[in-house]
């Protein structure tokens, strides 16, 4: 066991790791590390917009909006996190430092989704909303500071415990590094959403956020502790600077130079970054250039990533609209991101392997632009199928009266049929102890109903914007009572139950895990909400009893009649009739695969091909630039969301499914114009170049006199060019 030593320092560092097949015993610790943390990340960050639409009870535009507020800010925190490693702490410190804070950001989101601190009245509602919001936005920001920050540093870290002998081995841990990431990012997307429909709490039962977020918290401490342990073992090479800083450095001299000579009588040069030439070597500003010319391609990109995101938002919440039973097994809205990961570790080797072998077959040149223009594409026909399920499932929702109308229900509590007139509506019959199918609308605040035969006419009081059901009792001459609906679909898929009782006694109602109450006669119940599936109820007058079973889908809402004729007994539940206020979710989830199969296609023929892309076209020592770069558009694309969510306010769900498609092929016709006119380079070729033309200007300046003479008139110029500076060295 010898101590590595870094070739760039001179320097030993400590780390005595021994070999297992031929790998250090070091990367086991990191591959382990990393599959808990993106466990932590991915689960944690699967049922967070449900999480802000459920638990802190924001609208779908709020909680999309902070949604990807924080995933922008995880994609411009790895800058700040590779700046810090790479010029002060070195990966190891930086990775341990931010694991910490990324630790405390998850256990004070699973604090914020504990209902119980707040909850006072013991109602399973929170009471102070502002603490449980607080501690959730103290938490997502940590997150994003910790994960962004470590995010630039695993994988190199990794890299770094490899000897230039164990160049094979060092490919293969990228290989597994990044299976670790999608595994743990598709076990989470099908853990945390199970938990997150578990019912836990201290005083009342409620949905278990807590343990959604308790789980991936704690992984996020597994995955700092495992790392800990393995620290005597790793290879820590010392901070050498960040390339970031000297790029940006040489652009913002090249800027200050071009504007101080923006005089005509200094003569123009071939590229404005030749303005740097004064201070910084022709090798960098080479380099710099290959980058410019890759990072005006990034321009178009991040509207992918506007669209791409999106499947954690707009999507998620797009299915808890919708049925998730695929018959042995029940899906939550949450989990259908899973089909992601699993498409893209099938799509990539279909892709490598056939598609792209086949397309080369053909005789098409398929290069990396046109792949990555065809995934924009792709993006943009998942949208499209998006917008269709939407006006699908838009079909499907109940019209709630707007802020100006009003809706009726009636509902007749008596044994025989009555004649109903109301306003200008034609006459109907009600069947006894049915309710109308519909509701009906109405834009006056009073109405005047008339029932019977000789008619009674009774003035009834509407509400604005609201949804009320109108009880009919036998005796028409008795009080007529005015029920309040639901304006809204019950929320997480649950169905909203209610019971009305037109016995003369009264009724007492329960269910193996809940009792409704009693309810007196002629009157009504609140409100329960049920799971999906069969639910037994128990209908009890003194010691008479039946038992009435009802199966339910997902976010329903029923009122059930009973009636006064009813007999107890085996066959009481026929006597029993059931209003549907509000139809279940009749499109299934299903139909959303095709949208997860195009935006996944998508993923792979952009962000594969454009990384790898960008990797070709770059110098060696530029390749973290790039992926600054690459990550910044992310980041962008996110934003964009954030600003059309919040400022656009398009009513209709699936008309802003089309304005995203729309824009998006709009960037990808733009994009396509750019490509045509890039010319793809050799990078290695070009510094080579260069190295070469530096050697011969190497050989010139031996000679003493030509070398006085250069630097004479390096100084002329620099005077001439600014009196007050002081003269500036060039390297050669």
């Amino acid at each position: 066991m010898a101590d590595r030593e870094d070739p760039r320092k001179g320097k030993k560092n400590k780390g005595t790791s021994k070999e297992v097949c031929g790998y250090p015993l070091s990367i086991f610790f990191i591959v382990v590390n990393e599959f808990c943390e993106r466990f932590s990340y991915y689960g944690m960050r699967a049922v967070l917009v449900l999480y802000f639409k459920y638990f802190l009870r924001w609208d779908d535009d709020m909680a999309t909006s902070i949604y990807h507020t924080f995933v922008a800010l995880c994609y411009l925190t790895p800058i700040l996190g590779a700046i810090v490693a790479d010029s002060w702490l070195g990966k190891f410190k930086t990775i341990i430092y931010l694991s910490i804070v990324y630790a405390i950001g998850q256990v004070a989101m699973a604090i914020s989704a504990i209902h119980d601190i707040t909850d006072t009245d013991r109602d399973g509602t929170p009471d102070n909303m502002t603490f449980h919001v607080v501690m959730s936005m103290v938490g997502l920001f940590l997150i994003a500071l910790g994960t962004g920050g470590i995010k630039p540093c695993v994988a190199a870290f990794g890299g770094d415990q490899f000897g230039d002998h164990q160049e094979q081995q060092r490919r293969t841990f990228f290989s597994v590094f990044y299976l670790c990431i999608n595994g743990g990012s598709l076990l989470s997307t099908i853990i945390t959403p199970i938990l997150r429909a578990q019912e836990c709490g201290i005083y009342t039962q409620q949905k278990c956020y807590s343990l959604a977020f308790g789980v991936p918290a704690a992984l996020m401490v597994v995955a700092l502790v495992v790392f800990i342990v393995g620290s005597g073992m790793y290879y820590k090479a010392e901070p050498q600077g960040n390339i970031m800083l000297d790029v940006c450095k040489c652009i913002g001299f090249a800027i200050k130079n071009r504007y101080r000579h923006r005089s005509k009588q200094y003569p123009k040069r071939q590229h404005w970054m030749d303005w740097s030439e004064e201070k910084y070597e022709k090798l960098l500003i080479a380099q710099i250039k290959m980058v410019l010319k890759v990072l005006f391609l990034y321009i178009p990109l991040p509207m992918f990533w506007t669209l791409f995101d999106q499947k954690g938002s707009r999507w998620t919440l797009q299915a808890t609209n919708m049925d998730g039973n695929f018959g042995a097994l029940v899906i939550q809205p949450d989990q259908m991101q899973t089909v992601n990961p699993i498409l893209i570790l099938t799509l990539v080797p279909i892709m490598d392997s056939l598609i792209y072998p086949l397309i080369k077959k053909c005789g098409l040149n398929f290069t990396p632009l046109r792949r990555m223009t065809v995934g924009m594409l792709l993006a943009a026909i998942a949208f499209v199928c998006a917008a269709l399920v939407q006006i699908q499932i838009d079909t499907t929702l109940p019209t709630f009266p707007s802020a100006s109308q009003s809706q009726l229900k009636l509902l007749n509590m008596g044994s025989n049929p009555v004649q109903v007139n109301l306003l200008d509506n034609e006459a109907f019959e009600l069947p006894a102890a049915k309710a109308s199918d519909e509701f009906l609308t109405f834009n006056e605040e009073t109405i005047r109903v008339s029932i019977g035969s000789p008619p009674v006419t009774k003035t009834v009081v509407l509400a604005k914007e609201k949804r009320q059901t109108l009880l009919i009792p036998s005796d028409l001459t008795g009080e007529w009572l005015l029920t309040q609906d639901l304006t809204s679909k019950p929320q997480e898929g649950n169905n909203a139950i209610r019971f009305v009782n037109g016995m003369k006694n009264t009724v007492n109602i329960s269910t193996p895990a809940a009792n409704l109450g009693l309810i007196d006669s002629f009157t009504y119940s609140n409100y329960s909400l049920f799971k999906s599936g069969r639910t037994v109820f128990t209908i009890q007058s003194g010691s008479q009893a039946c038992d009435y079973s009802r199966d339910f889908g997902y976010g329903s809402s029923y009122t059930f009649f009973i009636p006064s004729t009813l007999v107890f007994g085996e066959n009481c539940q026929e006597s029993i009739t059931a209003a549907e206020d509000i139809k279940p979710n009749s499109v299934h989830m299903a139909l959303q695969i095709p949208q997860y199969f195009f935006i996944t296609a998508g993923e792979v023929m952009f962000s594969v091909t454009g990384l790898e892309f960008s990797y070709s076209q770059a110098p060696s020592n530029m390749k973290a630039v790039l992926q600054a770069g690459w990550l910044f558009t992310v980041a962008i694309g996110n934003f964009i969301v954030l600003i059309v969510a919040e400022l656009a306010k398009i009513p209709k769900q699936w008309a802003e499914y089309i304005l995203f498609a729309s824009l998006l092929l709009a960037v990808c016709v733009i994009f396509s114009f750019m490509a045509y006119f890039y010319t793809y380079i050799d990078p290695t070729e070009i510094e080579a170049q260069f190295k070469k033309r530096d050697d011969e200007d190497e050989k010139d300046f031996k000679n003493p006199k030509q070398e006085l003479e250069v630097e004479m008139n390096k100084k002329d110029w620099t005077k001439s060019r600014d009196g007050d500076e002081k003269v500036v060295q060039t390297k050669m």
